[in-house]
């Protein structure tokens, strides 16, 4: 028996997709709400839930070791409103709950609207033992509860499910920028790292929050606190601190952050999870005129992950210092066939169109890059544009 859990709060937008997406596929469904002042209870129970009341205890942890007491499943996968269960990825999990020494099933989540890591590592799914409870402020866990269990009984078996099982579109900017989550999540991490000094995950949150914030110096001395403390049994947290350690120095230190992208590519973790790593190293051999080696890098992103527009627009970039015009423009088209706004890669796609002797494509490709312009409140940028191709090819033609 499998048991979906869950911890809900005024999620009345988003819990119904969650729930109609493992429908069929969990025994039972059982939400606990935290205090919604919406129809989230209501859209829970219609959706066949069992639905629990709780006040919030001021931490996730507490309050989803109360929603694991309130399921019956020999099986539990826990999911938030605004994560859904990919179809793909249900028989690939039946299958990786038969083995009777199967504990844990590691699931990669796709990351809707990152640019750079598109996808991460979950531990979610997992055969209901007293042993394993929920732990830590910030992005609550049962990673610590399992590692003390596979210490006393080490038959146990932690496996993971190569097919992306999950999709998740809450760390999309605009959604953290209207919820005011940002704010919430740097206090619990804050929380967080005061209650575990220098605790490696902690270290890399906060250390990577305050690099993409501005803060670099408080960034790298988390980092480098953390990645002096990491253990060899924990590569995920080491191949994060080293990827935003790299980010960090890259302005200023490019070739540091290179050996670190490098660091980060040999730590053992599954290779969807590594697409950061390589997708910066490459545009950093780019900017350094490594043309072979950054190409081998993107290509693999593409490869490994063919729906991110910044894979393809890097890959255009480098196969046209390459010299490779028609890479290039095929992968400018794919990147804007992925995100049809994006009007870098259509002014390069047009660029590259007249280096091959398209002109119409290129007059054409011109001309929509300086409406995309237009109509993202950049005119001065369409203007230049337009000054600029004009010297080149007839637009009005």
């Amino acid at each position: 028996m499998l048991s979906l859990s869950m911890i809900v709060r005024n999620e009345a937008e988003r819990l119904e997709r969650c729930l109609h997406s493992v429908a069929g596929f969990v025994d039972e469904m059982v939400v606990v709400d935290t205090g919604s002042d919406d129809g989230t209870a209501a859209i829970a129970a219609s959706c066949g839930a069992s639905v629990h009341h709780l006040e919030w205890p001021g931490d996730f942890a507490p309050a989803r070791n109360h929603a694991l007491d309130l399921v019956r499943g020999d099986w539990v996968l826990v999911l938030d409103a605004d994560e859904w269960l990919r179809p793909e990825a249900r028989a690939p999990l039946r299958a990786l709950m038969e083995p009777p020494q199967a504990l844990l099933i590691n699931l990669l989540r796709q990351e809707v609207g990152a640019a750079q890591s598109p996808f991460s590592s979950v531990s979610r799914l997992f055969r209901r033992h007293a042993a394993i409870r929920w732990s830590r402020r910030y992005h609550a866990m049962v990673d610590d509860s399992v590692a003390a269990l596979l210490e006393r009984e080490p038959h146990w078996q932690v496996l993971a499910c190569a097919e992306p099982a999950l999709v998740h579109e809450g760390y999309r900017p605009d959604l953290l920028a209207a919820s005011g989550k940002a704010a919430r999540l740097r206090q619990a991490m804050e929380a967080e790292l005061a209650a575990r000094p220098g605790d490696p995950y902690s270290c890399a949150k906060l250390g990577a929050l305050e690099v993409s914030q501005g803060d670099h110096a408080r960034g790298i001395a988390l980092l480098e606190e953390g990645l002096a403390r990491v253990g060899a049994g924990s590569p995920a947290e080491r191949y994060e601190l080293l990827l935003h350690l790299a980010i960090a120095r890259s302005p200023g230190e490019p070739a540091a952050a290179a050996a670190l992208y490098r660091q980060a590519l040999e730590v053992p973790v599954e290779e969807r999870l590594t697409l950061g790593a390589r997708l910066n190293l490459g545009a950093l051999l780019l900017r350094q005129g490594a043309l072979e080696e950054a190409a081998a890098l993107t290509a693999d992103v593409t490869r490994l992950c063919p729906e991110l527009p910044l894979a393809w627009f890097n890959l255009g970039l480098i196969e046209r210092q390459r010299g490779r015009l028609p890479e290039a423009i095929a992968a400018y088209r794919q990147a804007l066939a992925l995100a049809p706004q994006q009007a870098d890669a259509q002014r390069n796609l047009a660029a590259a169109l007249l280096l091959a002797g398209d002109i119409p494509g290129a007059r054409d490709g011109f001309r929509r890059a300086i409406a995309l312009l237009e109509r993202q409140g950049q005119p001065q940028q369409a203007l230049a544009l337009a000054q600029q191709a004009g010297a080149l090819v007839r637009l009005d033609a």
